[in-house]
């Protein structure tokens, strides 16, 4: 008898710890940027039915779920099962400076995004000098 082995079995197995597998699936993968005063966070959330997304902000952690659910028929045979099943789950610590009470998000093409924009507390402003002094003085730098 023929005995088949594969040198790269542990690789993948340890590999699959970091990334997830259908029965415990992996995070999502997130991009983030800064344009101007506009904060954009990207969640990559393929086959993922918008309805089952929760997207919640507590304080400066925000949360999103979503699940993903195997849409298969019961007379079909399964071959090859390798997209991650399940719930998948990201918190986020945000910052200060930005103004959670305006977030939005939408959903397209498989990607969640949320634009956050920075609060106003945040932006630089100009601040006004009383002078309680006569006359005028010149400051020089």
């Amino acid at each position: 008898m023929l005995l088949r082995t594969d040198p790269f079995r542990d690789l993948d197995r340890l590999f699959e710890q970091f990334t997830g597998t259908s029965s415990r699936p992996a995070v999502m993968h997130v991009d983030a940027e800064r344009d101007g005063d506009m904060f954009y966070v990207y969640f990559d959330l393929p086959g993922v039915d918008p309805g089952s997304i929760d997207l919640t902000v507590e304080r400066n952690v925000l949360q999103v779920r979503a699940q993903r659910q195997r849409r298969t028929t019961d007379s079909a045979e399964m071959v090859i099962s390798e997209r991650p099943m399940g719930v998948f789950s990201r918190q986020l610590f945000l910052g200060d400076t930005l103004d959670t009470d305006s977030l939005k998000a939408s959903y397209d093409d498989g990607v969640l995004t949320l634009e956050i924009p920075v609060s106003d507390r945040a932006k630089p402003r100009k601040i006004a000098i009383d002078s309680t002094s006569q006359g005028r003085k010149e400051i020089r730098g």
